[in-house]
């Protein structure tokens, strides 16, 4: 029997079936691939890649769990499909979205609009954090803010960017003709 024969959504939203039976058009290619997969396959292939984040040290630990014991970061093996139309939004979204935290700090970093006017609490920005006081009349290459910004936070989640890269990698090596659905 095929993993996904007896796969009943139910009255929750998945990204495959847009109901029972009926698969989404942009999921029809990964899903007539996993229709040649049973389920102890399925299992065989995640328990690799759980041996694989364990062997790389793609965990966690729950310090107030008494057995301390490292727990494997969670991984779903079927790959979420954005199709180029919702991609779109998206990505018109997160420019939008950089466009005005760029200008937002912009302004802190410079005039200071928003703190004059009293539009932000000028002790929310100061006591932040990731607020840098010598900063304040700095030219930046561009008026780039956010890479000032990112790079901040870059700095502090380093570890689990290379985590979610070794994570991305996993993938492709259990389900590598699934991975070469895209680049048909």
């Amino acid at each position: 029997m095929a993993l996904l024969d007896k796969y009943n959504p139910g009255d929750f939203f998945d990204e495959m079936f847009a109901s029972e039976g009926q698969v989404r058009p942009h999921y029809a290619a990964l899903f007539e691939r996993f229709q040649n997969l049973d389920r102890e396959e399925f299992e065989q292939r995640r328990d690799a890649v759980d041996a694989a984040f364990l062997r790389q040290g793609i965990t966690f630990t729950v310090y107030s769990d008494e057995q301390g014991t490292e727990r494997i970061f969670p991984f779903d093996l079927v790959p979420r499909i954005i199709p180029a139309a919702e991609w779109s939004k998206i990505e018109t979204g997160l420019i939008q979205r950089m466009l005005a935290l760029n200008l937002f700090l912009k302004d802190i970093y410079s005039e200071q609009r928003i703190l004059k006017e009293k539009i932000v609490p000028m002790e929310d920005v100061v006591s932040a954090k990731h607020f840098r006081p010598e900063m304040v009349g700095f030219s930046v290459p561009r008026d780039i803010f956010t890479f000032m910004f990112v790079a901040a936070i870059w700095c502090v989640t380093a570890k689990v960017l290379i985590l979610c890269w070794r994570i991305t990698g996993a993938a492709p090596q259990v389900f590598p003709i699934c991975w070469k659905i895209g680049s048909r």
